[in-house]
């Protein structure tokens, strides 16, 4: 049992930090390649938010797919859906790479750019959830905070490998060489990526829970409509929760790379280096999270990261204003790591418990996609935009933070703990949502 337990787990987790290197790809490329391959104008400003535009509309398409595939995975099984998240992934970042320039095709290529986006996005809808779902559902009940969390550091190893292959091509190749062709290299490479991703999940079973759950004849048909139906009460706190690790993810590593470059004219490898380092620690705290989430439940180790990122985000802007390398490294740690990932890693065990297997998949991608679409989806354009109305200063940019860090902390807190219901539809306890 043991065995098929970590072959599962390592499984999903290898299978999404190939996924992930897509989605992160796009995310590190809308900062610094295509304001100028996409949308080159004479005013930045102008550039970065029509790229970050476009980075949104990924987070949009999430939703859709994720409910989609949420529902055909509550139906036909978590393993099947993890295959055609990743093809969708794969296919369509592959092609963004062999989109020509605005100069060689006009306004056809940022439209291409934006439907291949939609598609990556519908795939990545339906990518995270399942695999955390499978490897939760192959987990012992005392082990599936930790078992669930462990994909998340797939997600740090997919974008470890985005930024790093980004890096490598930007710091080896003259501007203008990365800029017209350096860049494609690492999106062309996904298609190999995808191939390898493929041939380990063909290796990983499906969840025995799902399993067990069709042989009763309990799989519903439309799981959405038993979602709202059985845990309609549970989905807007779980939504306003899911907020926490959107900002706290793609504030430092979307925003703040660009924030770097244009606010505080850092070198790009500043920032870029920060979030290397980051992601590498992310191996260690996401299992570690997940780990204490197991022995002290997920609610409090999930409100310790949200807490954290409140009083944390004057001090993470005051940190990269002073252009030093080591601050700004150590500013990017303390969001992107330790307060993202307490509220991550106990988020996936949390949610692979508060809803019942019929509509398992459904509820966690509804609940978290929804909500990264309208946050973190728009989060880096946001920003962008508070501080240009703020002449520059992030002072608004860290009051919108911390006002939806106390959102996240608020949906946690009404929400009943799970850890003790391990693997079952938690009851509701008297006046809890």
């Amino acid at each position: 049992m043991t065995f098929r337990i970590t072959k599962a787990t390592v499984g999903a987790t290898v299978g999404t930090a190939l996924e992930w290197y897509d989605f992160s790809l796009y995310a590190t490329a809308s900062a610094l390649v295509f304001p100028a391959v996409f949308f080159p104008t004479d005013n930045a400003l102008t550039a970065t938010l029509a790229s970050f535009a476009t980075f949104a509309v990924g987070f949009f398409a999430r939703p859709i797919g994720g409910v989609i595939i949420g529902n055909l995975g509550d139906r036909f099984g978590r393993r099947q859906m993890l295959f055609l998240t990743l093809i969708l992934m794969g296919a369509s970042s592959t092609l963004i790479g062999l989109i020509p320039s605005v100069a060689a095709i006009g306004m056809a290529a940022p439209i291409l750019l934006i439907v291949l986006r939609v598609l990556q996005g519908f795939g990545a809808g339906g990518e995270y959830a399942g695999a955390t779902l499978l490897a939760a559902e192959h987990s012992h009940e005392e082990s599936r905070g930790l078992n669930a969390a462990i994909p998340g550091a797939g997600n740090a190893a997919g974008a470890l490998l985005a930024t790093g292959v980004l890096t490598l091509l930007s710091t080896t190749l003259s501007q203008d060489a990365f800029l017209a062709w350096g860049w494609r290299i690492a999106f062309l490479l996904s298609i190999a990526v995808c191939v390898v991703g493929v041939v380990i999940r063909l290796r990983v079973p499906e969840s025995p829970e799902f399993v067990e759950t069709k042989a009763e004849g309990k799989v519903t048909p439309v799981a959405i409509r038993e979602l709202f139906r059985s845990a309609g009460r549970r989905i807007p706190l779980a939504m306003l929760a899911s907020i926490g690790p959107n900002v706290a993810s793609y504030l430092p590593s979307v925003y703040a790379i660009t924030y770097l470059t244009t606010i505080v004219n850092a070198p790009a490898w500043i920032g870029l280096t920060g979030i290397l380092i980051g992601n590498l620690l992310k191996f260690v705290t996401i299992p570690a999270a997940g780990w204490i989430s197991d022995r002290v439940g997920r609610r409090p180790v999930f409100l310790a990261g949200a807490i954290g990122a409140v009083i944390l985000v004057y001090p993470f802007f005051f940190l990269l204003n002073t252009g030093t390398p080591l601050l700004i490294w150590i500013a990017l740690v303390l969001i992107f790591t330790f307060c993202n990932d307490a509220m991550l890693a106990a988020q996936s065990g949390f949610m692979s418990e508060l809803f019942d297997v019929r509509y398992r998949y459904t509820g966690v991608t509804f609940s978290r996609e929804i909500t990264g679409a309208l946050v973190g989806g728009t989060l880096p354009f946001v920003a962008a935009a508070l501080t240009a109305a703020a002449g520059g200063a992030f002072w608004l940019v860290a009051l919108y933070c911390v006002a939806l860090m106390i959102l996240a902390a608020i949906g946690m807190y009404f929400l009943p703990e799970t850890r003790t219901l391990a693997g079952a539809h938690p009851k509701e306890p008297a006046g809890a949502a």
